[in-house]
């Protein structure tokens, strides 16, 4: 009687914790188009509030290679994100820009980029639901 008791305690102790351990959705955004080996491809799933500000709530990051980079994000809760990526070639962990302004490195996000000025959140958003996604995205 102990074992069975013993057996099912260690069942339902197993099942409790996998239950739990997984807080959200994993999602694997794939860079196509990274024009350069070296540096680092970093990205970020932003909210509102946190878009074009520093981190993003959700991060990853992978070391750059000539092709395409896939990006996971472990855990991601459902909701709206933008998501934002760039290949920082000297791993200083920031965009460098021009006098001008303009970015020196490459980048891309989901959504569709306005190429007659700075990215919005609107323009960025995507849905995240109860099941794993894949997305693509090209520098």
């Amino acid at each position: 009687m102990k074992t069975i008791a013993l057996i099912l305690g260690m069942t339902l102790s197993t099942m409790t914790s996998t239950l739990f351990a997984q807080e959200g959705v994993t999602v694997r955004i794939t860079i196509e188009n990274v024009l350069k080996d070296g540096g680092s491809i970093l990205g970020g799933l932003h909210s509102k509030d946190t878009f074009m500000r520093g981190n993003g709530l959700y991060n990853a990051m992978a070391s750059g290679k000539a092709g395409a980079v896939t990006l996971t994000f472990e855990n991601v809760a459902p909701g709206t994100y933008a998501g934002m990526f760039m290949h920082d070639l000297n791993d200083n962990k920031q965009m460098d820009r021009e006098a001008n302004g303009m970015p020196k490195e490459d980048w891309g996000m989901t959504g569709e980029v306005n190429p007659f000025g700075p990215p919005t959140f609107e323009d960025a958003i995507f849905e995240v639901a109860d099941k794993d996604m894949e997305l693509t995205i090209r520098f």
